[in-house]
């Protein structure tokens, strides 16, 4: 059995998810070695990590909010950060806006055909990044369509990633080998990994794998394509293509997920949801957040900011920040009555697709912002100093954290990278 060889029936698809899962040692199916196998080891098994506060979709990335009960962003007690957004302060605030970069920032299309006569003269860049923050270990062939989800069940040392290829792929994290495709007969939406479960959102439904015990679930009940996937207060929820949240909760009498409740209100497809402060908070391609209680499933208010898709949310300490295919970054902050109102707008040149959050070595927020010509830019907060910028074949739609500072994109050719940074970022709760 050849690596790429698909799966083709369920019970195939489980056995070999856990004997891949099941061994902390390098699984090889087919013999041969791929070329990942000389190139930097990046083993999970042996780091113990969590990915940082909040829990959301796996392509949304959050810096961590207080997960309290009595809910709702707190009110900020510190004026500073409501007066310092998108402002540089001092020589140190901007991080990374005093580093010249000499070439243009522009790939060499030469470069990328491997025919660049000019070398290291050449005016344009010859390579993936600018900054100096992080480094490309390696890149992950495979997908034939856009990279919809990457997820890295803790403890384990493979890594998932799915596509709307209609496959979901297993890396083997210390070789960087393909060890198992499973092939899901649709388009993958969205994936995440909560506990010993990986859920796959598909069209009209979502796949639950339990990677302990091997339990492989349908949930039923989404109309269209699952496009978001979070975990909260005991229940999965399921932004849909209808407009529709749903929520299951977990029977462990009965080994199965059983309806827990329908969220309805948003008009178009909900693209994107986050968990953070006892609240959900979901974005739409009606250009609206809804924010949920988590205690009673209802709508507490509506955010009407942006004027196109809301492609990614997440909390940074008593902050909502919002990504948009309208070109801007929204930061919401709490008012006096709880609500909360836009107080600072960044504005890109082109449109947001994902937002990702991290701390850098220095205990410095970082804030990636996928756009959609191809680019990552990667900002200190709250100054919104670019630091850094990463290029692509095609827009970048997921971005994951990993252990030791190492992180993961996945863009629209299929290609999914694996980065580090230079100097060690610290991941915090």
């Amino acid at each position: 059995m050849g690596g790429d060889e698909f799966f083709t029936d369920s019970a195939s698809r489980l056995r070999v998810i856990v004997v891949i899962i099941s061994s902390r040692k390098c699984v090889t199916i087919g013999g041969k070695a791929s070329a990942h196998a000389s190139l930097v080891r990046f083993c999970i098994a042996s780091c113990q990590w969590r990915t940082m506060g909040s829990r959301q979709s796996g392509t949304h990335q959050g810096f961590g909010a207080d997960n309290s009960r009595g809910g709702g962003l707190r009110r900020s007690g510190n004026s500073y950060f409501n007066n310092t957004w998108g402002r540089v302060q001092g020589q140190g605030g901007g991080g990374g806006s005093s580093r010249l970069i000499k070439k243009m920032e522009k790939l060499c299309n030469h470069w990328l055909q491997g025919n660049c006569k000019f070398g290291d003269n050449c005016k344009y860049l010859h390579q993936w990044s600018t900054g100096d923050c992080f480094s490309l270990l390696t890149q992950l062939e495979g997908h034939q369509q856009v990279v919809t989800g990457i997820a890295l069940p803790m403890g384990l040392d493979k890594l998932y990633t799915g596509s709307q290829d209609e496959t979901v792929r297993v890396w083997d994290c210390q070789s960087g080998q393909l060890v198992g495709v499973v092939n899901m007969g649709g388009a993958v939406g969205c994936m995440l990994s909560e506990g010993p479960w990986l859920f796959v959102g598909l069209t009209n439904l979502v796949k639950a794998w339990n990677i302990q015990t091997s339990i492989d679930l349908s949930l039923n009940g989404p109309v269209g394509q699952v496009y978001s996937l979070v975990v909260g207060n005991d229940m999965l929820f399921a932004g849909t293509q209808d407009g529709t949240i749903l929520a299951w909760k977990f029977n462990a009498a009965t080994n199965c997920f059983e309806p827990a409740a329908s969220l309805k209100g948003h008009t178009l497809a909900v693209v994107s949801l986050l968990v953070g402060a006892n609240r959900l908070y979901s974005g739409s391609m009606d250009h609206s957040i809804k924010v949920w209680s988590l205690e009673t499933l209802q709508c507490l208010q509506t955010l009407t900011g942006h004027t196109d898709v809301v492609m990614s949310v997440l909390c940074w300490d008593q902050f909502l920040l919002s990504a948009s295919l309208d070109k801007t970054v929204k930061v919401w902050a709490a008012t006096e009555n709880g609500s909360l109102e836009a107080t600072y707008t960044h504005t890109e040149e082109h449109g947001l697709l994902t937002l990702c959050g991290m701390h850098d070595s220095e205990g410095k927020p970082v804030l990636f912002c996928s756009c959609n010509d191809n680019t990552i830019r990667v900002y200190d907060l709250p100054s919104f100093s670019e630091r850094a910028k990463i290029f692509s074949k095609k827009e970048v739609r997921s971005i994951q954290i990993g252990p030791g500072g190492l992180f993961f994109t996945g863009d629209g050719s299929g290609q999914v990278r694996v980065w580090k940074w230079s100097a060690e970022p610290t991941i915090t709760s």
